[in-house]
């Protein structure tokens, strides 16, 4: 079996420049343990910090030819997803995996099926513990949280812990963090580990425990029934609950120094939380991240990509968050793809066993057969 391996930072055509890599030295190494031909394009590891020599030593080749290679490829391991002219290059019945999105990627979905490709959307494993070890979705997000505390923290214009100094005592920030999630629940321990003052608020109650358990508070707010899917997701509230929800979160936001946003609803548009009148009851110089900017947005006024001032308060929606540690990022998204590839692989007939009646494949798996299989998605694109 041959796996090819992009660069993409070298994507176009609206794609994001990615520092990531979708495998690292180690697990170049352990695929060619298998008996697994890894092909790497030039220059795929450098933004992460491995550079092509190293992927060489560790049992790697470089492509030479791409069009070639792309033709000849059994598996194309993307961080993101390919390009349309790639996924022309690529021979029926190969597999693609990577970040797909596909509930928004609906044209690349179709074309990735009647190209006759096989396609495993990362995003769609399920969250259970045989798949924990395949969860990219988690990794990725456990080390946004870190980042986006961090860069809020670097733009505050005072510090986070509480310092005693001969002048007088220096008051800890407030942070306030909406969504305990993964990426929340790593933002409130970064904020702690800094010496900040944490409050959270999530609609599920029963992640209480967590946050308490990191050394933060729990807001609660009584919405009436909530809860989480089955895959550990928050459910979507109505209209009368969104806006109860932000009347109880406003006095919050208008005492705190950072408010991190972290909620992002699967495979829908996120939803504003921060409306710019609440805003504007904050103190000049707080920070707002908008973790969903690049996805819509849960700040009004935020802008995909950028760093912009509303009401007077710094509101961060750069996006791209692990990209930022782009080396820890790489190193933990290539083991969630060898821990896949390692659970289906089939040592003796030395290929990839798409076990369809498979619950993590049943899932993940979008398109094969020249058909998109998914049932979500089906009914997604229907009510389109």
């Amino acid at each position: 079996m041959k796996i090819l391996v992009l660069n993409e930072a070298k994507q176009s055509g609206g794609y994001a420049v990615e520092k990531r890599c979708a495998v690292s030295a180690s697990t170049v190494k352990r695929l060619s343990k298998k008996g697994i031909q890894v092909v790497v394009e030039a220059g795929a590891g450098e933004l992460s910090g491995v550079d092509d020599a190293l992927f060489v030593r560790e049992g790697a080749t470089i492509a030479q030819d791409l069009a070639a290679e792309l033709a000849s490829a059994d598996v194309l391991a993307c961080v993101n997803r390919p390009t349309p002219e790639q996924i022309q290059q690529l021979k029926a019945g190969a597999m693609v995996i990577g970040h797909i999105d596909p509930f928004f990627q609906q044209d690349l979905v179709e074309q990735l099926a009647k190209q006759q490709l096989t396609t495993l959307s990362v995003e769609m494993i399920p969250r259970s513990s045989r798949a924990q070890k395949m969860d990219a979705l988690s990794s990725q997000a456990s080390l946004a949280g870190y980042v986006m505390m961090l860069q809020a923290a670097n733009h505050l214009p005072s510090i986070a812990p509480m310092m005693m100094t001969p002048s007088g005592t220096i008051k800890p920030a407030k942070v306030f963090i909406i969504g305990a999630g993964v990426a929340g629940l790593q933002a409130i321990a970064t904020a702690k580990r800094m010496g900040a003052n944490v409050l959270a608020y999530d609609t599920r109650p029963v992640v209480a425990e967590q946050v308490e358990s990191l050394g933060g508070k729990f807001l609660k707010i009584d919405l009436g029934d909530t809860g989480q899917t089955k895959d550990g997701y928050a459910k979507e509230l109505t209209d009368e609950q969104k806006a109860k929800q932000q009347d109880a979160q406003r006095d919050a936001i208008a005492d705190s120094d950072i408010v991190i946003t972290t909620a992002q609803l699967f495979g829908r548009k996120p939803p504003v939380l921060i409306r710019k009148d609440t805003l504007a009851l904050m103190k000049p110089g707080s920070v707002v991240v908008d973790m969903a900017a690049l996805s819509g947005g849960n700040v009004e006024g935020s802008v995909a990509g950028e760093i912009a001032t509303v009401e007077g308060v710094t509101v961060i929606g750069t996006g791209n968050w692990s990209q930022q540690v782009a080396k820890d990022a790489t190193d933990m998204y290539a083991n969630n793809l060898f821990n896949l590839i390692d659970e289906f692989f089939d040592d003796e007939a030395g290929q990839f066993k798409l076990d369809l009646e498979d619950d993590i494949l049943a899932q993940s798996v979008i398109t094969h057969g020249g058909a998109i299989i998914n049932s979500m998605l089906n009914n997604a694109y229907a009510g389109a």
